[in-house]
């Protein structure tokens, strides 16, 4: 079992380093909730090798994950409690090695990847990325239907980083010379990413940027379409988790989507808020759907607004 210093240090780094999702966390299941602090502190583990380096050349970036992967999957011994308390965790929730694996690859993927050309690229990222966060939470919350839940937990975990990279372009950049805006959508907008790199917004970055939130806005309906299949402790805290990360989307829209000079942060009190609203509808209905779609900034479809035209844009027929 997870001893109760590999715990604590867990929860530590996800109160400091995941401070959205910790909100959601809370409301878990103890038998959910520490198994939680756990893996978040297994995947800010592998993070920070490529977030911050501190000197390490990319090669010694790679040997430093591997040996992660390894310890994880129990194929070397470690000291390190963090670890040692995940190790321990797959092995008893069957968490796929696979999963693991994928995981690490996307974090080795950032060494020396900056610049995607397609959203296919990004995608395929995201699936090692948050979508395997996605499916080892599903996991560990022991659904009974993996067949229908694990497909929407991997678009759910796809929106929530799809809407850090667009709230966190300038931040991306300035911190790690990143830019996770697909490079087919800022061209199909006339932005160059030049701009981006000197942190000078204009109106066509403005619009890839809200084409690229117009797509997490759906992944965001797909995911959320799946909670129900979850186990009926584990649904609020995860429709929490979306309503929080979703709340994004108003203060980018408020800023008229300019992520690139400021990135937008969630007050303590709105979070409390909203944690407090998505609470209260759900006493009166436990539809995670009908729920979101009363609380989060996300429009329904049948609510989305037409995409913004620019001069010379054709005009559409019939």
């Amino acid at each position: 079992m997870v001893d109760s210093t590999q715990l604590a240090e867990s929860k530590s780094i996800h109160r400091e380093t995941g401070k959205t999702f910790y909100y959601a966390t809370r409301l878990l299941p103890e038998r959910v909730r520490h198994s939680t602090y756990v893996l978040y502190a297994f995947f800010r583990v592998a993070d920070e090798v490529v977030d911050n380096p501190e000197g390490s050349s990319p090669t010694e970036q790679h040997e430093q994950l591997l040996e992660i992967r390894d310890a994880a999957l129990g194929r070397e011994p470690t000291d390190d409690s963090v670890l040692a308390a995940f190790s321990e965790l797959r092995e008893r929730h069957d968490i796929p090695d696979e999963e693991v694996e994928t995981f690490v690859d996307a974090m080795r993927t950032d060494i020396e990847k900056s610049r995607y050309e397609t959203y296919d690229e990004l995608e395929t990222y995201m699936r090692g990325s948050a979508a395997a966060v996605g499916v080892m939470m599903t996991i560990i919350m022991k659904t009974g239907d993996d067949e229908s839940a694990l497909p929407k937990a991997r678009r759910l975990g796809e929106a929530f980083q799809l809407t850090n990279f667009l709230r966190d372009v300038g931040e991306d950049i300035v911190d790690r010379d990143r830019i996770y805006l697909p490079r087919e959508t800022l061209d199909a907008y006339g932005a160059d990413p030049a701009d981006i790199e000197s942190r000078r917004f204009t109106e066509e970055i403005g619009e890839a940027i809200e084409h690229e939130m117009r797509r997490a806005e759906q992944l965001y309906r797909e995911g959320v379409s799946g909670i129900k299949y979850l186990p009926i402790d584990c649904q609020l805290p995860v429709l929490t988790a979306a309503v929080l990360y979703a709340d994004h989307h108003r203060l980018i829209r408020d800023r008229e989507y300019d992520t690139v000079t400021a990135t937008p942060s969630i007050g303590t009190l709105r979070k409390l808020s909203l944690v407090a609203k998505t609470r209260w509808y759900w006493v009166w209905n436990k539809d995670p759907e009908a729920v979101f779609a009363k609380v989060s900034e996300i429009p329904t479809v049948e609510e989305e607004p037409a995409p913004r035209t620019r001069p010379g844009d054709p005009v559409p027929m019939g």
